[in-house]
């Protein structure tokens, strides 16, 4: 696997932190052109709080920190315990660092001065967080309480709310906990062309990897073994420590299991000659995720029923990014794909009669009860869902769907349909008088199969839709990479 990979040992590109000062450039001009609507002044202050490193319940481990979402968008700051703000007013920025003990530099290395983080961060000006009060009180053009807007919201993907920032004195100040999180995730949705060549970059090493992969999967091997070769290659030859997610390597029947991988089902099954695997896997780079799918055959080669669920699903894949681009309903972009996956089973004779009928009674969900996809950026599942109004659709399948948002310019989402045999919610179907006309006896057969997603990662543009993912998709493709075919990857120019 080394030789194979060689040619891509060389160093990751230097993000530049610019990339961060057009994102709070952007947040500023958006949050000012919101007060000018609402006939307020743009005075006070954008305060966040950034993530503090945890250690195991109560051990002393330390578990590998990764930076607070938000922060790291508008700050790009990898080390826990900073605050930042900016000042909506002049646009300047600042941050404030821990002020650390002496014993430190003993144990965790050289203590930086103040000056480092303002250079490598590229902020106006650097204090430490016990200064806070004091600092934007001297910003402030003798206000008495200045204004903080404080970063407070429900993320619709997890249902948690966003922590506000939290500091000694803070009674001291007038505080805004509503404003900020609508405009500052409507910032997120849409990427600037920096975020987008990190993104690109995640892509591209995660494509990489799905092929190492693929070029190493043997019958008799463990599932954790797949997941193994994918991190050691992002990390190994694209300096990716994260992961965006944790990595679904699922084979057999586990491939029907939405979110496999978790701690209960450790990607630990031994797989065997004929079975499907379904990998899902991306590294995340300075912050910024990616979030692929491949499934194959682990012997390399498609038998009749995986040709035909596979390209079922890859059929489904190809019609929607088709058919992206601004001003189409994400809504209607998931029952195209539903549609296009019960017109193969019917065509495969799995399914029998009217494939509106179908839609309508919503078989398509029994296939596939997950969303089409989802907006991604710095999170895997990036914020902005059901934002501007959108309202969540209750129908069996579209009650999953991430977002219900028309596509804009700028947005990056992924695109995975799949086909699954769940008999959690097959067998039901099968026996609802209202569904079970449409199920042919040939699904029996299926029972026990797994299952199929195709993932890539498109960005919206002004004329369509561009696939950001580099994987073998055709059946032939993959055939031919697994008996050790090569299959280029044409890197990016992340960066001029």
């Amino acid at each position: 696997m080394a030789a194979a990979a060689a040619s891509s040992l060389t160093p990751p590109p230097e993000v530049p932190m610019k990339l961060h000062v057009l994102n709070r450039n952007k947040l500023i001009n958006a949050l000012r052109d919101q007060l000018s609507a609402s006939s307020r002044p743009h005075l006070g202050f954008v305060l966040l709080q950034g993530g503090e490193e945890q250690t195991r319940y109560c051990t002393d481990h330390a578990e590998l920190f990764r930076q607070e979402s938000y922060f790291a968008y508008l700050f790009g700051v990898q080390e826990p315990g900073f605050y930042g703000a900016i000042d909506i007013a002049t646009g300047k920025s600042f941050l404030f660092a821990p002020r650390l003990p002496t014993e430190y530099a003993v144990w965790l290395g050289e203590i930086k001065p103040l000056s480092y983080f303002m250079e490598r961060y590229m902020v106006d000006s650097a204090f430490y967080t016990d200064e806070i009060v004091t600092i934007l009180h001297n910003q402030s053009q003798g206000v008495a309480q200045p204004l903080l807007f404080l970063l407070h919201g429900l993320n619709t993907d997890s249902n948690n709310y966003s922590k506000p920032a939290e500091f000694g004195g803070i009674e001291k100040f007038e505080i805004d906990r509503n404003t900020l999180h609508p405009i500052l995730t409507e910032c997120r949705v849409l990427k600037t062309n920096l975020e987008l060549a990190v993104i690109q970059y995640a892509n591209d090493i995660s494509s990489e990897a799905h092929v190492e992969v693929m070029k190493n999967v043997k019958a008799g091997m463990k599932e954790y073994q797949l997941e193994s070769i994918f991190l050691h290659h992002t990390y190994m030859y694209g300096g990716c420590r994260h992961c965006s997610y944790t990595c679904i390597c699922a084979t057999g029947g586990n491939s029907a299991v939405l979110h496999y991988g978790h701690a209960a089902s450790p990607n630990d099954r031994a797989f065997e000659d004929g079975d499907m695997a379904l990998l899902d896997m991306g590294a995340e780079f300075k912050f910024y995720g990616s979030d692929i799918t491949c499934s194959f055959p682990v012997n390399g080669k498609f038998t009749n029923d995986q040709r035909l669920i596979y390209q079922a699903v890859l059929d489904a894949h190809d019609a929607v990014i088709s058919s992206m681009k601004p001003g189409v309903s994400w809504v209607d972009m998931h029952k195209l794909a539903e549609k296009v996956i019960l017109e193969s089973l019917k065509k495969g004779g799995l399914l029998a009669g009217d494939v509106h009928d179908m839609m309508a009674e919503r078989v398509g969900a029994v296939f596939m009860p997950h969303g089409l996809g989802h907006l991604l950026g710095i999170d895997t599942h990036d914020p902005g869902g059901y934002l501007k109004g959108a309202e969540r659709p209750k129908e069996p399948g579209l009650k999953s769907l991430r977002t219900s948002r028309e596509l804009l310019e700028g947005m990056v989402v992924t695109v995975e349909p799949g086909c699954y045999f769940i008999d959690a919610l097959l067998v039901p179907a099968m026996k609802s008088p209202n569904t079970s006309k449409f199920f042919s006896s040939e699904i029996n057969r299926f029972r026990g199969f797994g299952g199929v997603r195709i993932e890539s990662d498109v960005y919206v543009n002004d004329h369509g839709c561009l696939n950001m993912t580099k994987c073998p998709r055709e059946i032939s493709e993959i055939e031919a990479v697994m008996a050790g075919g090569h299959w280029p990857i044409k890197k990016s120019i992340y960066f001029e």
